[in-house]
């Protein structure tokens, strides 16, 4: 070997590939060798599949027998600290490192050498004639501003023919090229002015670029209220980045958010920094992932898996939205995406910047605990003022049957339209009506795989599963009794909520805002702009427009049931109704206009409600964490789920029982465990599920116990389990 980071030709090298092996495979390093972290190609018996070196071959067989690296592949090697990033990652959360490897490889054709294609792009002409299947041409090579697309990309992403394409480019609306399969992003400037910040928003900027200027770790809690210019904020904390020749990265929790976000970036550097979610294209996945390890871009703007790409120089993670639940990952390796960019950033000196209106208690923990710093920032930016917030009380209101909106709310929202402003009217619950019953035999209509209701969607005449997404047509019959007539919905989701204001306020221009309510990410992307530009009187959302929207002319936000997220036993419960109120209300008076927040409650002296009104936050999480202190829960102690499934309920308890009996590895350390019991939704898919939950001291080694006590036994042929490391869920 030569050196530490290189093995010569013939020499043994352990190879980790994204198969389902427990462990590393010995090769020989090929003619010209290959380096420590490169990717490769190795034969896998009769196929050849991607792996990466991971260090020197074991040699503990017949070397005759060991297969030479059929070639390196043209990308950059793996870093150190990706490896360790991957490795630690694994550990802490009990992934085979096949699956995390898998997590770091999410790119297509990463084996094809750069090579040529032809791409697609804007051209400077107009069709002599414009068809709608044109028009969305045009527009979809708007909307990925000025990213080239390959021919069927583009045809698919506009849902058009390739020869509507082919007809645009012989007219000169659109250009086709020659070009390298990946390109470097255009350059972004750090040096072109932001907005001008006030005091306390360019003392906090000043704070956060000193820790770039470091290029040490450092996590920082950016707390701000709603509309307070956190962006802004830590955009000049990219920036201080990108003029130390690092790279950045920007998570979002929701794709919807990125068109404006980028929009902004684009305003504020001169370019479009790279994207990576599920919306963005194959080709430009490559590219990301490509330019990230050669360091041919600056600035990624992403979703959680983003965490995972093979950045040459990470400088800067923002999490922003942090306290948003959609950052875990809920299947496959189990991660707190905000929780592995605090270990990513430790792995390679950067800094790390969680922003939020409504930290998680995990986060404000560890920012009082000293292991953070924290910023806080208290008034709105610029003229904007926070909302007033009220609660009504729906014990004291005369409600009509079937009917949501109080007399008091229904006049509020009259108000704001006869002002031409915008009201918004939030329900936390998709669908037309979360149960159907018959009236005659009293039967609520289940899924057939899974022990859950079925929510009726009126808008697509269906019943659907909102568990495993079975659907079906909305029966005229009762399946239990065979009356006919007598099915009648029970409880308001969004679209009954959207009939309702129909009937009451019949000149308004109504959004439904629902995330099943649309066929594409950019569907859902063009509507919320043209809310944003005035194109509804009421808007009428799930938690999706609690996410970061911006509507200038939105003044008065309605929450319908402000209750709804109090229920249940989940030990979040209190927190997430606190950040979802607040959150939703902080979309009310953005811009010039005073807003006004109006929460519907039949509990105005239950202990969140209060502290949801009174607008003391301080006081709310330190009672949460003093109530969580004395149950030794997170962040003050240690959870960890364990979910059983199978098709034999018989099968699944008899193996949750087992497990139960057999707890020394975690007794030794302090740690219980509880169960198996039937899991909230026992029966998914047709799989019956069972559930134990695992309780330790923070300072448990709860892993190394974990990985013992379940690998004292094999789980019988078609039985899975799942181990989650700090569940954020519990159904």
């Amino acid at each position: 070997m030569i050196g530490e980071e290189h093995f010569s030709e013939g020499e043994l090298v352990a190879v980790l590939t994204t198969e389902p092996l427990d462990r590393l495979l010995d090769y020989r390093a090929p003619e010209g060798g290959c380096a420590l972290g490169a990717f490769v190609e190795v034969p896998l018996g009769p196929r050849r599949v991607l792996g990466v070196v991971w260090g020197p071959g074991e040699g503990s067989f017949d070397p005759a027998k060991i297969r030479p690296v059929t070639r390196v592949l043209d990308a950059a090697p793996l870093r150190g600290e990706m490896r360790a990033f991957l490795t630690r990652a694994g550990t802490y959360t009990l992934t085979p490192m096949n699956i995390m490897l898998r997590l770091a490889t999410r790119a297509p054709g990463l084996g094809e050498g750069p090579g040529m294609r032809k791409v697609y792009r804007r051209g400077g002409g107009m069709p002599d004639r414009m068809t709608d299947a044109r028009v969305r041409v045009l527009e979809t090579l708007e909307e990925f501003g000025g990213a080239a697309l390959t021919l069927g990309e583009l045809a698919g992403a506009a849902g058009v023919s390739t020869s509507v394409v082919k007809g645009l480019v012989a007219q000169g609306a659109v250009i086709e090229e020659e070009s390298p399969r990946d390109l470097p992003y255009p350059h972004l400037d750090p040096e072109l002015p932001g907005k001008p910040l006030a005091e306390d928003q360019a003392k906090a900027a000043e704070s956060l670029c000193e820790g770039i200027e470091a290029e040490t770790y450092g996590t920082t809690l950016l707390k701000g209220v709603t509309g307070s210019g956190k962006t802004e904020v830590y955009l000049e904390a990219v920036a201080e980045c990108l003029r130390r020749g690092r790279q950045a990265l920007v998570l979002l929790p929701e794709i919807a958010l990125t068109a404006e976000f980028l929009t902004r970036v684009e305003a504020r550097f001169g370019a479009r920094p790279a994207e990576w979610h599920s919306g963005v294209t194959s080709t430009e996945r490559r590219r990301v992932w490509r330019m990230a390890g050669e360091g041919g871009l600056q600035l990624v703007v992403g979703a959680r898996s983003a965490l995972f790409l093979p950045f040459r120089d990470l400088g800067l993670i923002v999490v922003d939205e942090e306290h948003d639940t959609s950052y875990k990952q809920e299947d496959g390796a189990l991660y707190n995406a905000r929780d592995m960019a605090v270990l990513r950033a430790s792995l390679c000196d950067a800094q790390v910047v969680l922003s939020s209106a409504t930290p998680c208690l995990e986060t404000w923990a560890n920012a009082e605990a000293g292991k953070y710093a924290r910023i806080d920032l208290t008034s709105r930016f610029g003229v904007a003022e926070l909302p007033e917030m009220r609660a009504i009380d729906m014990r004291a209101e005369r409600m009509e049957p079937n009917r949501w909106i109080s007399p008091t709310l229904a006049r509020a929202v009259e108000a704001r339209i006869k002002a031409g402003e915008q009201a918004l009217l939030f329900l936390n619950r998709r669908g037309y009506a979360p149960v159907t019953i018959c009236r005659a035999c009293g039967h609520q209509i289940g899924c057939d795989d899974c022990d859950s209701r079925m929510v009726e969607h009126r808008f697509q005449k269906r019943l659907v599963c909102h568990q495993c997404g079975a659907t079906k047509p909305m029966p005229v019959a009762c399946p239990s009794c065979g009356a006919e007539g007598r099915l009648a919905p029970v409880g308001p989701g969004v679209e009954r909520l959207a009939e309702e204001v129909a009937a009451r306020f019949p000149e308004a221009r109504v959004a439904v805002l629902s995330s099943d309510l649309f066929a594409s990410a950019r569907a859902l992307k063009e509507k919320i702009a043209e809310i944003a530009a005035g194109g509804a009187d009421i808007i009428i959302g799930t938690q999706l427009v609690a996410k970061g929207h911006n509507f200038p002319l939105l003044t008065l936000v309605g929450v319908i049931d402000a209750d709804l997220g109090l229920q249940g036993s989940d030990l979040r419960a209190a927190e997430r109704t606190f950040q979802l109120m607040r959150q939703v209300a902080g979309r009310a008076g953005r811009a010039e206009r005073k807003g006004l927040a109006l929460l519907q409650t039949c509990q105005p002296e239950h202990p969140v409600i209060r502290a949801i009104l009174g607008g003391d936050e301080e006081a709310f999480w330190r009672a949460e964490a003093a109530e969580r202190q004395r149950a030794g829960v997170p962040p003050y102690g240690r959870l960890a789920g364990v979910v059983l499934s199978s098709p034999d309920l018989q099968a699944v308890f008899e193996f949750g029982s087992e497990l139960a009996r057999r707890d020394a590895p975690l007794r030794r350390i302090g740690a219980e465990v509880f169960g198996p019991a039937p899991a909230p939704i026992a029966r998914v898919r047709g799989r019956h599920r069972v559930r134990l939950l695992v309780k330790a001291d923070k300072s448990a080694p709860l892993q190394a116990a974990l990985a013992e006590w379940a690998g004292q036994l094999k789980p019988p042929a078609n039985l899975r389990m799942s181990i989650d490391i700090d569940p954020q869920t519990f159904y």
